[in-house]
């Protein structure tokens, strides 16, 4: 019984409101179903990549935060990245940095040492923040074609209320309420999913500036240590800088002949 009363009054409740979401669309026909199955798809791709990028920017900053409390603290860059996790945006710049060390002794052209180096450390750098950029195009792609697919949709709307106006020869509210309410919220929609679009561009683009700028301080210091044989490093974390032993006359040589010598 309860639940053939129910069956009834559903039908009841949505005839009761001919010009909501539903039934806009259902006159609307094919065309504002597309836009508004599109603005859908914007909406949800969009926020899928805010969440994601912003684990990922929280990864990192997390892995810095890890990095200055304990990796200078380390011996040697190798013992240092050892310590970081596998897959750290820190640990690669380091891996890097050896690498190129170990590259530059077999080049077959002078180069300078400290070029070559920080060359290699620009390349990591600039691939880190290209991985961390990926998705932001979308975003504002979203944010700027966006309120134009919902005014396709207004427009759609506008033209379907002129075209029964003219079809019954007058501008009856019940003629035109149904068409103007569905260009209502074609627009009303292409903002609702551009506004948090240009947000989350906005917001994510200014934490990947911040996460940039540390990269940059620690690969410079990346390249004080491998330059300077690790005479050079930054204050740890607790304030003191690590003792580290001065390197000796011949490693001060190769140093001055244009070699790199080689992280303890």
């Amino acid at each position: 019984m309860f639940t053939t009363i129910l069956a009834a009054a559903a039908p009841a409740a949505a005839e009761a409101n001919p010009y909501g979401l539903e039934a806009a669309l259902r006159e609307g026909g094919l065309i504002s179903q597309t836009v508004f199955g599109i603005l859908v798809l914007m909406s949800v791709v969009s926020f899928y990549i805010l969440f994601s990028k912003l684990f990922e920017q929280q990864k990192i900053i997390g892995q810095g935060k890890r990095v200055r409390q304990a990796f200078w603290s380390s011996n040697s860059l190798r013992e240092g990245s050892a310590k970081l996790e596998k897959n750290s945006a820190y640990k690669q710049i380091v891996d890097d940095g050896l690498a190129a060390q170990e590259q530059h002794s077999k080049l077959t052209d002078p180069v300078e040492a400290h070029d070559w180096l920080h060359g290699s450390l620009a390349r990591s750098e600039a691939a880190i923040n290209s991985k961390l950029g990926g998705g932001l195009a979308f975003l504002a792609t979203v944010g700027s074609v966006s309120p134009f697919i919902g005014l396709f949709g207004t427009v759609i709307g506008i033209y379907r209320a002129l075209v029964k106006i003219g079809a019954s020869g007058q501008a009856s509210i019940d003629k035109v309420a149904g068409p103007v309410g569905e260009a209502l919220i074609m627009t009303a929609l292409g903002l609702v999913v551009a506004v948090p679009a240009v947000l989350s561009y906005n917001w994510l683009q200014r934490r990947n500036k911040s996460i940039a700028e540390d990269l940059s301080a620690f690969s410079n210091d990346v390249l004080g240590f491998l330059a300077s044989n690790g005479a050079v490093r930054p204050i740890t974390a607790s304030g003191v800088k690590p003792v580290v032993a001065k390197p000796s006359t011949a490693t001060t040589t190769a140093g001055q002949t244009g070699g790199v010598p080689r992280a303890n």
